[in-house]
């Protein structure tokens, strides 16, 4: 009895040892993942203040008063604070007149780029033509090369504009297309638009990605194969279609490497219109100092972004569900 008594003893004593390592490295294990989390969270922070930092000063100055710019004391918080640098910008940009404008013409180079570039990426995924390989690669060296590199030969051909001498043959005369936006809507019609050539390689990856069967079936039932591509292919693209107007918004909208290149009217276009707002303000308002001018700057920023956000956040879960189906990273 006492032997059975001892050995009692001695199984509750290693149960006890037992119960002790876990809850030990239990405990361990909890305080790595904590000590893992919260090297995360700071990461993240660091990263996240890198990024928005520059955006919150440049948010809390546009409410900066002439006073506040020459505070020392004052760094976010403006002491005195106004919203009149709103209320000029507004007036100097034509704001809804130029938003107007803008929206028009992004949108219909984002309409015609995503049905031409959709249109190529779905050739390239599943068709086989002579010089594929070589095609592709022009593609994606129009990604590669910088656009500055052919900005020259680009203003050249615009400057006297006459494809196969078409105008000299019948009378006419090479055309100035400077001046206007026809140069880019024509660019964007050939496939040759701005960051035409990522849209088409992200077109490709989708589209060969999908089964062949459902076009197989389409064919099979008498479908041709610009219905296919119409009816069956594109409704099924449409998260790619989501993530390159995204991209063909904002980038178009922002843009000013093509509007200055071919002098777009910068009545036409809020990316022209807000870098010339410092000088409008400083002639039109006779605010000579650099540094308030620049406030008002801020102010016309912030409304120039307001779009855009507002754009991103109401199609913000089709885009990101866009990128991961398309293999688009970094």
């Amino acid at each position: 009895m006492e032997s059975l008594y001892e050995g009692d003893i001695v199984k509750e004593d290693k149960l006890d040892q037992i119960a002790k390592k876990d809850i030990e490295r239990r405990f361990q294990q909890k305080f790595i993942d904590f000590i893992v989390n919260l090297l995360k969270w700071i990461v993240l922070i660091g990263v996240a203040y890198i990024i928005l930092a520059p955006l919150i000063s440049m948010f809390a100055s546009s409410f900066f008063t002439a006073a506040d710019v020459y505070n020392p004391s004052v760094f976010l918080i403006p002491l005195e604070g106004t919203i009149n640098n709103y209320v000029t910008s507004l007036l100097r940009l034509d704001y809804w007149t130029t938003l107007g404008k803008t929206v028009f013409y992004t949108s219909s180079i984002t309409v015609i780029q995503v049905f031409i570039t959709s249109m190529v990426g779905y050739g390239f995924a599943r068709f086989k033509f002579p010089f594929k390989n070589v095609l592709f690669a022009c593609v994606i060296l129009t990604i590669v090369i910088p656009t500055h590199t052919i900005m020259i030969p680009l203003y050249m051909l615009f400057r006297n504009f006459d494809p196969a001498n078409l105008f000299s043959t019948f009378g006419g005369e090479p055309q100035n297309w400077l001046g206007s936006t026809k140069p880019i809507y024509l660019l964007t019609l050939f496939g040759s638009g701005l960051r035409s050539g990522l849209f088409i390689y992200i077109f490709n990856q989708f589209f060969r990605g999908l089964p062949k069967e459902i076009e197989e079936a389409a064919f099979i039932d008498g479908a041709s194969t610009l219905y296919t591509y119409l009816r069956i292919m594109l409704p099924n693209a449409l998260p790619s279609i989501v993530t390159v107007s995204v991209f063909s918004m904002v980038w178009q909208y922002n843009d000013t490497f093509y509007a200055k290149l071919f002098a777009v009217s910068s009545d036409s276009l809020m990316s022209m219109r807000i870098s010339t707002l410092r000088s409008t303000v400083g002639f039109l308002d006779e605010v000579r100092d650099p540094l308030v001018q620049q406030v008002y700057l801020y102010a016309g920023i912030v409304l120039t972004l307001i779009p855009i956000l507002l754009f991103y956040v109401l199609l913000q879960r089709q885009f990101i569900e866009g990128i991961e189906r398309s293999g688009v990273v970094g």
